[in-house]
């Protein structure tokens, strides 16, 4: 478990359930299966999105019954198994070595059992979800989750290799792809617990916001941190053509040549990365990004305030800075 959340025991004690409880839902009568699901979820991870469902819950101030408090544990159980379900395919898709510190599914086992694994993931999540009452809106809304990823991860492909993309493209990427399921998972769990449709609506923008800052918080250390902080290869975006915005915005100051000459050439070596991480660095771009990720983090703490006090205002509240110091 990640140490992200051990200054809030309630929230940790229930994702350690989360956990197990995703790979007793994963388990088969066939070992080796079993052991690579065991494997998957070693890795560990923030586990924000299963977290952010069980922080709307307390947004309601009466403690929940025993029966509310197992569907919301096992909606924060199928939310990330829908995430890990995409982390796995987008690791065979960026033909990525490592995630989490560790050797990534398609590598350690093959691309073929990756695939399927992720698909069986998202099987399982709704077989979940099939075991409780789940309104019609609620299912709708998850289904377009994924459409919505879906859709941001095609258009980040379609982006590839292209210095133009616009900050305003770039955010649209990021918002379907991060930021939704966010939102979703925020206001997913007020739900559940009968918080009123406009207030989960603003936990929606709310999680959004969160999700924007997170995602931008994440590109700008592939550019501050390290491979063995990070626990994934930091330049891999960039060989990929995966334009983030400290990148985008170097290409927009007043370095943009030295680095349009960079990439220009056919085959970048790891000196010209270097170069690359260097202009962005002086350029002033990672200064810029952290402004917009606090933007971000400032809207969501002004929409915040307006709520009454609440357990679950209190913990959204006390992380919202951690989102953009965090190292990994």
């Amino acid at each position: 478990m990640s140490t992200f959340w051990s200054e809030y025991p309630e929230i940790e004690e229930k994702l350690i359930f989360v956990k197990n409880n995703m790979l007793e839902k994963s388990k088969s009568s066939e070992k080796y299966l079993d052991r690579s699901f065991e494997y998957l979820y070693s890795t560990g991870g923030k586990m924000l999105r299963p977290a952010f469902i069980i922080i709307g819950s307390l947004f309601m101030k009466q403690k929940l019954n025993e029966e509310k408090d197992k569907l919301i544990k096992d909606l924060a159980s199928a939310v990330e198994m829908l995430h890990t379900a995409t982390l796995v395919h987008d690791d065979v898709i960026d033909d990525s070595f490592l995630r989490r510190g560790k050797e990534a599914i398609h590598s350690k086992y093959s691309k073929e059992y990756a695939v399927y694994m992720g698909d069986y993931l998202f099987s399982e999540s709704f077989l979940i979800l099939s075991d409780y009452n789940i309104p019609r809106d609620v299912m709708k809304n998850l289904a377009q989750g994924i459409s919505t990823i879906c859709k941001a991860e095609m258009l980040q492909n379609h982006y590839r290799y292209d210095s133009k993309v616009s900050v305003e493209e770039y955010l649209k990427v990021i918002s379907g792809k991060t930021a939704a399921l966010f939102g979703i998972s925020l206001s997913l769990g007020a739900n559940q617990v009968g918080i009123e449709e406009e207030k989960t609506n603003k936990l929606y923008e709310i999680g959004n916001n969160i999700g924007l800052a997170f995602q931008i918080t994440d590109d700008i250390l592939d550019f501050t941190s390290d491979e063995k902080t990070l626990g994934k290869e930091v330049k891999s975006d960039i060989i990929r053509g995966y334009y983030t915005l400290p990148l985008l915005l170097a290409f927009h100051s007043e370095n943009k040549d030295e680095l349009q000459k960079i990439f220009e050439k056919d085959n970048m070596n790891e000196s010209d990365l270097d170069q690359v991480f260097e202009i962005v660095r002086k350029s002033g771009a990672i200064e810029e990004s952290k402004k917009h990720a606090k933007k971000y983090i400032d809207k969501a703490t002004n929409e915040l305030d307006k709520f009454e006090d609440t357990k679950g205002k209190q913990i959204l509240k006390a992380i919202l800075p951690k989102i953009l110091k965090r190292s990994y």
